[in-house]
Order: structure tokens, then C-alpha cells, then sequence
């Protein structure tokens, strides 16, 4: 299959170029790679051979290190277990019929991570760090990246604090870890969700927009409540008025109602999706009726009411694009049937394909690693 990626093109290659930090390697001695069966693959459950570790001290990040992966010493005492400063970013890298290691726009997680940082009042991140240390270890690992369609190397950069204190204060210490992991795919049926009207996942103001630890903490409960109903997932709906659709637990969530696709807008609670981002940007490219605004579930239940409900789906870097088949707000339950989805399986072999580079990017979203 032809590769549609032109390796020699230096703006391709712009972050290889700009390298400049030195990163020690040390490689291990007892690789696991031979014990991985590449065609079964759970999410989430093997780990490749090596992390990145740095260390944020006297307003440094130092201690830049690619070693074999192990347990990370901690004390009792140490501020991320009580005050929760830990923040976290979810990539994939993905290869080309030649076996190149590529990634999907890590510029936009290097910028979303200091995003989650300022507001967790915990230190930046220079983006060529956080992307040389990507690059690096992928480029590493790249072996562990699995061929099977649907499945990557998933890619999780993360920072906690690490003081040894008890008192309610910024860490003034912090670690900065990137490891990997082949994956199949998140979801392989189609999802179910309960509309959430009791418990919030976040408000306008709070850390909703953050990629923060303790948002997923504060999921488990409803999550726990809906898989016990049969569910999959929670959608949250907002704090206030517990009628506007936020987002899914793991995922931003879309409709297509009529000729409209539309998505719940940013407005501070909502993570900003960097799947969620490119598909606007390319169903727009494609000339479809795309509305970010806020959608009500009164909306949604009357649209499906009419027959107006064509599809809904979820996106997200670990998921792509998940089909929902079923949605239950109160005593409404909406059953839509993916199998007449158009829209939602198209984008999903759009985004695979450019990951692939069997579809050409046009956009400049692809970077070798």
C-alpha cells in the first residue's frame, strides 16, 4: 500500500531539527517484547520497556533520563496522595506501511498539558521537552507499535507533585514521566450511556477543562452506578441546570440531528478534545452543517422523538470514534442503530487512515517521530 507521508520534507521533520536537549538512554537488559501477543490486545494492560523521567527542582526541569521502566519510590508524605496536583495527557503513535513510527499532532498535547498545568498552579512544561521526550521514546519503543487495525502505542506523558509536605500549598517539586503502551482498541461494540442528573462531573470556573486526576476520580461513583444499570458510560449533563450535555466519561460526544452535527461547545467545563478538534476541522473541510453550541438532552430526546436523531457518537484519542446505540435520560430510553451511521464511521476511517498515511494529511497533522 502506497505511503502518502513525504519523509523528506523538512517541514515534516521541523521537531526532529529543533532536538536540542540531551536525554540520557539507558536501555534494558531483559526486553518483554518477545512475550507480547500483538493480536490480543487489551487496553491498557501492557507496558513497553522504557519511560521518560525528569524531575522539576530549583525552577529546572533536570534529570532528563530514558530508562527501563519500574516503580516509582514515593513518600508517605508526598502532596500528590493528599492534594492531588497530577496531570496527565493521552497520545497514540501509530506506523506506516513501512513501519515508521508516526504521531498525530503532539504540538496540541504539549500545549493542552501546560494548559492543565497553569490551572493545577503546577510548572509549565517547555514544549520541545515534552515533545523531544515523545519523540525520543517512541522512536525507542517503536517496535512495540502493534500493526493490527484499531490498534497504536498509546503514549501517556503525566506530572504529579512530589514534595514531602502535609499542608495545603503548591508543591514547589514535581516529576514528569511519558511511558507507553500497545493497545487494542478502547471500545469494541458500540456504547451505551445514562444521562447523569444527580451527580456533575464539573462546573464553569471548576477544572473541568483540566486533564487533572482527580476529574476522573470524581467519575468512578456514576460510572460504577451506570455499568450496575447495564450502561457504559456516564454523559454528564451541566452542574447548574443539569439539563446541557457536557461530555461522556471518557469521551467529547457529537449528534447528528437532521443535516446538523453538533457538539456540546467549550465553555470551560468541557475538556478540549484534540480528536474532538480534528474532526471538526474535518467535517467542516467536507462541507457538513457543523454547530458547537449548547444542546439540551430535552433537545435530544425530542429530536429522537421526530426521527430526527440520526447518529451519536463519542471521539477521543483512546476511543477515535465510538458509536452510541443507546441513551437513557430518566424513564426515555433512545435506541438508535449504528449500523445506518454515515457520518461517524467515515470520520473514524478518515482519522485512521491519515494515523496510517493510507489517506493523504493535508493538514500537517502527522510528524515522523
Amino acid at each position: 500500500m502506497e505511503t502518502l507521508l513525504n519523509y523528506e520534507n523538512p517541514a515534516k521533520n521541523i521537531k526532529l531539527n529543533q532536538m536540542k536537549y540531551q536525554i540520557k538512554i539507558t536501555k534494558t537488559e531483559d526486553s518483554a517484547i518477545s512475550k507480547m501477543d500483538f493480536n490480543h490486545l487489551p487496553f491498557g494492560k501492557f507496558y513497553s520497556d522504557h519511560m521518560f523521567v525528569a524531575d522539576y527542582i530549583n525552577g529546572q526541569w533536570t534529570n532528563l533520563e530514558i530508562r527501563p521502566l519500574a516503580p516509582i519510590p514515593m513518600h508517605p508524605g508526598n502532596m500528590a496522595i493528599h492534594y492531588g496536583q497530577s496531570i496527565f495527557e493521552g497520545m497514540k503513535a501509530s506506523r506506516d506501511a513501512e513501519g515508521h513510527p508516526l504521531l498525530f499532532r503532539p504540538e496540541m498535547h504539549a500545549k493542552r498539558i501546560n494548559k492543565s498545568a497553569k490551572r493545577m498552579c503546577m510548572p509549565e512544561i517547555p514544549e520541545e521537552l515534552f515533545l523531544e521526550a515523545v519523540h525520543t521514546l517512541v522512536r525507542l519503543e517503536k517496535a512495540w507499535i502493534p500493526p493490527q487495525k484499531g490498534s497504536a502505542l498509546y503514549i501517556r506523558p503525566f506530572m504529579f507533585a512530589t514534595d514531602e509536605t502535609i499542608g495545603v500549598k503548591p508543591s514547589d517539586t514535581y516529576k514528569f514521566i511519558v511511558f507507553v503502551m500497545p493497545v487494542g482498541p478502547y471500545y469494541t461494540n458500540p456504547v451505551k450511556l445514562l444521562a447523569q442528573d444527580k451527580y456533575v462531573r464539573a462546573v464553569v470556573g471548576g477544572v473541568g477543562e483540566a486533564k487533572a486526576a482527580g476529574n476522573y476520580a470524581a467519575s468512578l461513583l456514576p460510572a460504577a452506578m451506570a455499568k450496575n444499570e447495564g450502561y457504559d458510560q456516564v454523559m454528564w449533563l451541566d452542574g447548574v441546570h443539569k439539563k446541557f450535555i457536557q461530555e461522556v466519561g471518557t469521551m467529547n460526544i457529537f449528534f447528528v440531528i437532521g443535516d446538523e452535527i453538533v457538539t456540546p461547545n467549550l465553555d470551560g467545563a468541557i475538556l478540549a478534545g484534540i480528536t474532538r478538534d480534528s474532526i471538526l476541522i474535518l467535517l467542516r473541510g467536507k462541507g457538513y452543517k457543523v454547530t458547537e453550541r449548547q444542546i439540551s438532552i430535552d433537545e435530544v430526546v425530542q429530536a429522537y422523538d421526530e426521527g430526527k436523531l440520526m447518529e451519536v457518537f463519542g471521539t477521543g484519542t483512546a476511543a477515535v470514534v465510538a458509536p452510541v446505540n443507546e441513551i437513557r435520560y430518566k424513564d426515555h430510553i433512545m435506541n438508535i442503530n449504528p449500523d445506518n451511521f454515515k457520518i461517524g464511521p467515515m470520520i473514524y476511517e478518515t482519522i485512521n487512515g491519515l494515523r496510517n498515511c493510507t489517506i493523504e494529511d493535508k493538514f500537517g497533522w502527522i510528524v515522523p517521530a
